[in-house]
């Protein structure tokens, strides 16, 4: 991935290293650590693991996926669709299914379940 290769040469090459000496630092050989930055060989899990631990960078970043050094930040924020009748009646016959009926705890956590799925209970 010419991407991935360049993203890891444009960090070595900002701090100032040389391949020899960050070889060294990662634990890889330098000829390992060329071939990455030419993009001659697939760069295995560890050797990106290790660039983007060193460099304080997200795989994001190492992967072109974006342009910022930590990667895409963002809140999760999932959309919450009420269910359909037809979709909320297969859930509560599911959690009912689950539960042991008559324990007053398992009657708190079907109840729970059932609330988190946008319905009143």
């Amino acid at each position: 991935m010419e991407v991935v290769a360049g993203r890891m040469r444009d960090l070595r090459t900002k701090f100032g290293l040389s391949q020899a000496r960050l070889s060294k630092m990662l634990q890889i050989t330098q000829s390992a650590l060329n071939r990455y930055e030419n993009n001659e060989v697939a760069i295995p899990d560890s050797a990106l693991l290790k660039y983007a631990d060193f460099f304080d960078v997200s795989l994001d970043y190492i992967f072109g996926r974006c342009d910022e050094p930590k990667g895409k930040l963002f809140e999760f924020k999932p959309d919450v669709v009420k269910m359909t009748s037809e979709k909320k009646e297969d859930w509560d016959a599911f959690v009912e299914a689950c539960f042991e009926q008559g324990s007053p705890l398992n009657d708190r956590l079907k109840e729970m379940m059932l609330s988190m799925a946008g319905g009143e209970h």
